[in-house]
């Protein structure tokens, strides 16, 4: 036996659909869904449900039909027995689906914001517009009425009532029946279908829809929703009425001449009570200017408008006699100013997409202006970059670097900025992404994005990752760079100063989280170096003045340039004129550790152990460790678990001492950092510290008075003082923070004491303060005086 397909079952049913509707008996929507199975089941089923016929006139109640893999109440079994194996028969069935359920779904689960109703009915009236502009090239005769391709919204806030007004194409009452009365299908993408179908597959068209629940969309705010029709094809006018809450509608034909339109569709919306506000027109022209500003067709909205005028008084008339005057005199007339207010259409859409236009057309002033209208600014942008993207991924672009930083600190963390604006053919689709565009340092990006190839999902307001998405991102992150580049190597260096104190520190927190763009990054990063405190130079710059036989980029991070200025690692660089990167920034030494290398030259932190400034001389070195290495031993016996180690330093000119960082933990600033975290766990910071190696310079002065106390004097007291307050004061000058300030400062009370102890004439006092041991307080028990001594005494 011949199974008919799914398509040919479809074909049938159109071809014979009144007959069969004529044939079958009124059921309810509930012996639909609970049909059992039959012996006739093999037979296909046509119901027409809720048929009722009235006097005087015919109104049709129709279930809602669910179409594209969602069926109501018909199921269709294969004649022909498919056995497996052991012969078993394996019967085929139809989903099917509770419209009343559907509707809900669609009403109340699709969309996550109701204001979307207005941007999806504008877009249905927008197609309606494409539509008819596209086949009135070939058929003339359905423009014969003469009317503007154009949107009207009007609003009744008393009444809680939105009309929407199109000239498009209209529907007919079988169009209205396809088109509405059936969920899931779309009649601009048949349109679009049969449009590629036929020999004007290459045209330009511009319809948005897709899915075919837009139209639905209005239940988000509407208890009821009536649309009347008119399409140039035919000669009646039909209204089509459908509730919030029901799973039937109906079709009627307008037999009022006052309700009659030329053509188009009149869409009205009874709003729900919660959802009044929605009438008010300044609420209408608000949503319209964001959702739908660049359609291409006018959209005009009802608004209240007023013009002043002059208008005549009267004096009062006491004063208008004259003086010593019995006859009244003639009344002096004056004029006031009032507002007379009207209301008119008024354009709501007047900013064209710019992004669509010849980049080749278009002019500063004219992006400067866009830019201001789109993101409510008024500084001109630093940046501007308008392009078109072919091939795998069509898109048009306008993106732009801002002049200011926004006011709110909290945009360098959080992704969500609403900067970049997507357009679905020129209708807004959304702006709250989360790093599916732009990755979070370049969220600073403002912009426009419109595609026609984009995957969203059913409510048009989610962005779904795809591979297009994921070329679409490379492509803007790309376009952004070269944007920001361009900034760099202009001639004017203010623009980019200005760029690099708004918007620095989202391109080092891009060092840290995007490995793939460090070539594009490195190059635009400024800092401040030894040989240029005052002005910011780039990374190009610090390797053009490198010495021909210098292989690393070093650096140093501090709290302020002036701390690094001064610091002692410092010394032997200087001496030998190397340049040295000034990180003053607290997220400036992450960056670079993520850098790693510029041009193949590794960064080097100045501050940890190991550090080769090329200059080393074994022979120099050996007898430097035979003369200082037992000091270094006695030194380190002193100082204990302070330090790993004490070693002899190739860093160091004019200070005795350093303390330096091992190389793969923390640098003293970094630790400084940690501690200071307001969340920070001060119990994990022992497993991040850094070794610490204490590096003496062999020339000083100090060093070598205590070389000769280790050979000499061991032991001594004094010594063993100075070794710790040297230690200290090393701990200091680093960049360390002391564990115990109080006792830091007790050593050097007792040094200064020791110092200054017979200067001047002043020697009494000084010895009691030049004994550590004096410095803590002993308890000393109080003597009890007698008041007789105390008397005698006087």
């Amino acid at each position: 036996m011949h199974r008919l397909s799914r398509r040919s079952l479809s074909a049938a049913l159109r071809a014979g659909g009144s007959r069969y509707r004529n044939a079958a008996a009124p059921i309810s929507s509930s012996d639909l869904l609970n049909q059992p199975a039959g012996e006739n089941d093999a037979k296909v089923r046509c119901y027409s449900a809720f048929a009722l016929e009235r006097h005087g006139s015919m109104r049709t109640v129709k279930p809602f039909n669910a179409r594209g893999g969602l069926f109501l109440g018909s199921r269709h079994e294969s004649t022909s027995a498919a056995s497996d194996k052991q012969g078993a028969v394996a019967e085929k069935y139809e989903y099917q689906a509770e419209v009343s359920r559907l509707m809900d779904l669609i009403v109340n689960s699709l969309y996550s914001n109701k204001e979307v109703f207005l941007r999806e009915l504008i877009s249905n009236a927008s197609d309606a517009l494409d539509k008819l502009r596209f086949l009135g090239v070939t058929e003339p005769e359905l423009l014969k009425d003469a009317v503007d391709l154009d949107i009207r919204i009007q609003t009744d806030k008393d009444n809680g009532i939105i009309t929407i007004i199109d000239t498009g194409i209209g529907m007919t009452r079988q169009e209205l029946v396809d088109c509405l009365g059936t969920i899931a299908q779309s009649g601009t993408a048949k349109f679009l279908k049969a449009l590629k179908d036929s020999k004007d597959a290459g045209a330009d068209s511009n319809l948005i829809g897709q899915f075919g629940v837009g139209f639905y969309s209005a239940f988000l705010v509407s208890e009821r929703v009536e649309v009347s029709t008119k399409s140039p094809k035919s000669d009646k006018q039909y209204v089509w009425e459908g509730e919030a809450n029901s799973s039937t509608y109906s079709i009627r034909e307008e037999i009022d001449p006052a309700k009659h339109i030329p053509r188009g569709t009149r869409l009205t919306l009874y709003l729900k009570r919660d959802d009044k506000g929605f009438a008010h027109p300044e609420r209408i022209e608000k949503l319209v200017k964001n959702y739908s500003q660049f359609v291409s067709f006018p959209i005009y909205t009802w608004q209240e408008k007023g013009y002043t005028k002059e208008v005549e008084v009267d004096d009062d008339q006491a004063e208008a006699k004259a003086d010593g005057q019995d006859e009244p005199a003639e009344k002096k007339k004056k004029t006031k100013t009032v507002v007379e207010k009207y209301w008119d259409w008024d354009l709501t859409n007047e900013t064209q997409p710019i992004w669509l236009r010849n980049p080749k057309e278009v002019t500063t002033e004219e992006y400067n202006e866009f830019y201001k209208k789109t993101f409510n600014e008024y500084l001109e942008p630093l940046a501007s970059s308008h392009f078109t993207t072919e091939g795998e991924v069509e898109f048009r672009s306008v993106l732009y670097v801002p002049s200011v930083s926004p006011m709110g600190k909290d945009d360098i963390i959080n992704a969500k900025t609403k900067n970049i604006r997507l357009y679905v053919k020129r209708v807004f689709i959304s702006s709250d992404f989360d790093g599916e565009l732009f990755p979070r340092y370049l969220s600073f990006v403002k912009g426009v994005v419109d595609s026609n190839d984009l995957p969203l999902n059913v409510s048009r307001e989610i962005l779904q990752e795809s591979r297009i998405v994921r070329i679409m991102r490379k492509r803007l992150v790309r376009k952004a760079f070269e944007m920001i580049q361009g900034i760099a190597l202009s001639d004017n260096r203010e623009d980019y100063e200005k760029f690099w104190e708004n918007f620095g520190k989202y391109l080092k927190i891009g060092c840290i989280e995007d490995r793939e763009n460090h070539k594009r990054l490195a190059p635009l990063l400024r800092f401040f170096s030894s040989q240029s405190d005052e002005e910011m130079i780039s990374l190009d710059e610090y390797v053009e003045n490198m010495k021909p036989d210098q292989k690393e980029i070093y650096y140093i991070a501090s709290d302020s340039v002036a701390s690094a200025k001064n610091t002692p690692f410092l010394e032997k660089l200087l001496e030998k004129d190397l340049e040295v990167l000034f990180l003053v920034d607290p997220i400036d030494e992450v960056a670079i550790q993520n850098l790693k290398s510029y041009k193949e030259k590794d960064f080097v932190d100045i501050s940890k152990e190991d550090l080769d400034l090329g200059d080393k001389n074994e022979d120099q070195e050996k007898e430097m460790k035979q003369e200082f290495g037992p000091t270094c031993d006695w030194i380190k016996k002193r100082l204990g678990d302070k330090v790993a180690s004490v070693q002899i330093s190739n860093r160091l000119s004019s200070s005795p001492c350093v303390l330096v960082t091992g190389k793969f933990g923390w640098s003293a600033n970094m630790e400084r950092l940690m501690k200071a975290q307001s969340v920070g766990d001060t119990s994990s910071l022992a497993f991040m510290k850094s070794r610490r190696v204490f590096e003496i310079n062999p020339n000083h002065p100090i060093i070598r008075t205590l070389n000769e106390a280790s050979k000499n004097s061991p032991d001594d007291e004094e010594a063993l003082r100075a070794i710790d307050l040297l230690y200290d004061a090393a701990l200091v000058s680093s960049g360390f923070t002391p564990d115990n300030p109080a006792e830091l400062g007790g050593k050097i009370y007792g040094m200064m004491s020791m110092a200054l102890s017979g200067k001047w004439g002043a020697s009494d006092g000084f010895q009691q303060y030049a004994n550590p041991q004096t410095q803590i307080p002993e308890t000393v028990e109080a003597e009890v005086v007698e008041p007789a001594q105390v008397s005698s005494q006087k």
